[in-house]
């Protein structure tokens, strides 16, 4: 029975995709430019290929050809087809709102998910078909001029081609279902397509200097981007609002009054009795007795992932130490004095002023861009931004270790007089960035995804200024006026 109820539903998902399908046949705005995009990019591809195949031929030879340049051709072949399934996932919704289709779809047994994929399968399907169909003639066109492309970077193109055709549509759906008008869909498709673009232009750069091989970390990437989305996706869809809404409104009061709702904490309890001293401090115990742990509390999955991307960027430090070893004699600890420490650390241009303002300057702005981005990247930046630093210590500790030198030594000298302060700091607040990313995805029961994500900003901006610059206030002065101390005292001579 369970069997016969899985072939229903996705018989019933399946007659939605074909349904969207036939009727985006019918449409010559679709069809047109697929079938141009698809006719047009492998002639074009084939003859930017043989113009530039003496200049890759002089720099990288006939495998630098089949590494560099076949890859990037068969990339631009297959995306901008499918980079049509942006203009028909804008209209999956909010089009059939406009022609009045809507709610006749609504009103169909169709479960909220079955409607969610086979809208998206719908609006990937043509513009996938067409950018395969562009692959499949542009292989062709090479193996006529005998290069044909291996097996492993036709599968690699494929699956990139596919990924990123859904992470668009993923993305342009969400859009669809929280808009009100197609107009304001494709006004907001902005913030997908320029990150598709660039991240295109980025596969070329790394394609010509690394080769095709580090396209299978791309892809996993698009493949954790897509399930985001459409879990977002699933998450914000809901058929009440989508018939409800008519207009999109930024009720800016509503906004301030929510976020200050959530910015408040209460009072540690104290009597009017107890004297003004008392009642005064009321207001720091409640915070930092009540609030703080509350805060933390609600952000436990946000630390468990940071603390997991700690311990993965060991591994990356441990891996490279193996991988990149030092030379010979780079490491001379025993040669170290003030004045050599001092001179180091004021001419090296790329580290902020040795003063504990701009110590603390320093890290407060990496933090600060850290939740931006993680903003933007459901968290994931955040936590990678601060596993890269924590790699680099561990990479140093290993090349200490090597260099014969004593690394629990080094560690507690160089990082563990600042670093006991600063790293809980960085932990909190890298959390409570995952937090403002991942809220889109996986919102707070009996809340939006706006109220949810005002929550998680009152929270980044209490703990920040009240737990989080304190700490790194206090590690400044020490990594400034005692660190260098204890450098100096543990290897100078």
């Amino acid at each position: 029975m369970n069997e016969r109820r899985w072939r229903d539903w996705l018989r019933e998902v399946f007659s939605l995709t074909w349904r969207e399908v036939s009727d985006s046949m019918r449409d010559w705005r679709i069809i047109a430019p697929i079938g141009i995009l698809t006719l047009f990019f492998p002639v074009l591809m084939n003859v930017l290929t043989r113009s530039t195949q003496n200049m890759f031929y002089e720099r990288w030879g006939v495998e630098g050809i089949e590494t560099r340049l076949l890859p990037l051709m068969l990339m631009v072949v297959g995306f901008f087809p499918a980079s049509v399934s942006l203009v028909i996932a804008l209209e999956t919704f909010v089009g059939e709102k406009e022609r009045q289709s809507l709610e006749p779809l609504l009103a169909t047994p169709l479960s909220d998910v079955q409607l969610y994929l086979g809208k998206i399968m719908a609006a990937v399907l043509l513009p996938l078909v067409a950018g395969f169909v562009g692959i499949v003639a542009y292989t062709l066109m090479l193996w006529r001029q005998g290069m044909l492309p291996s097996s492993e970077l036709l599968l690699q193109i494929t699956l990139l081609t596919s990924a990123e055709a859904l992470v668009m549509v993923s993305a342009a759906v969400v859009l669809s279902s929280q808009t009100t008008s197609v107009r304001a869909a494709n006004l907001l498709a902005s913030f997908i397509i320029i990150p598709v673009a660039l991240l295109v232009q980025g596969e070329s750069l790394i394609i010509l200097y690394a080769g095709n091989h580090v396209l299978w970390y791309i892809l996993i990437f698009l493949i954790v981007t897509n399930v985001m989305l459409v879990r977002m996706g699933l998450r914000l869809f809901n058929r009440e609002e989508l018939l409800g809404r008519e207009i999109d409104e930024l009720n800016l009061g509503n906004v301030w009054r929510t976020f200050r709702r959530h910015l408040g904490w209460q009072p540690w309890p104290s009597g009017s009795e107890r004297g003004l001293v008392l009642r005064c401090l009321s207001w720091p115990l409640g915070f930092y007795l009540r609030e703080v742990p509350a805060v933390l509390r609600r952000s436990a999955l946000a630390l468990a992932v940071v603390i997991i991307g700690l311990l993965g960027s060991a591994l990356v430090g441990w891996f490279f130490a193996r991988a990149l070893p030092a030379p010979a004699g780079f490491l001379n600890l025993d040669a170290i004095s003030e004045e050599t420490f001092t001179t180091s650390l004021s001419t090296t241009t790329w580290l902020p002023a040795f003063t504990t303002w701009g110590v603390l300057g320093n890290n407060v702005r990496s933090l600060l861009a850290a939740a931006l981005l993680g903003t933007f990247s459901f968290g994931a930046l955040a936590v990678a931004l601060l596993m890269a630093p924590l790699a680099i210590i561990v990479y140093v500790a290993f090349q200490v270790a090597w260099a014969g030198y004593d690394p629990l030594l080094f560690v507690l000298t160089f990082v563990m007089p600042h670093g006991i302060l600063e790293l809980p700091a960085a932990i909190i607040a890298t959390a409570l960035a995952v937090r403002l990313g991942a809220t889109f995805i996986a919102p707070p029961r009996n809340m939006t995804v706006g109220e949810g994500w005002l929550q998680a900003l009152a929270d980044f901006a209490k703990l920040f200024v009240g737990v989080v610059i304190p700490l790194l206030a206090a590690a400044a002065w020490i990594e400034v006026h005692i660190t260098p101390a204890l450098v100096i005292m543990t290897y100078g001579r």
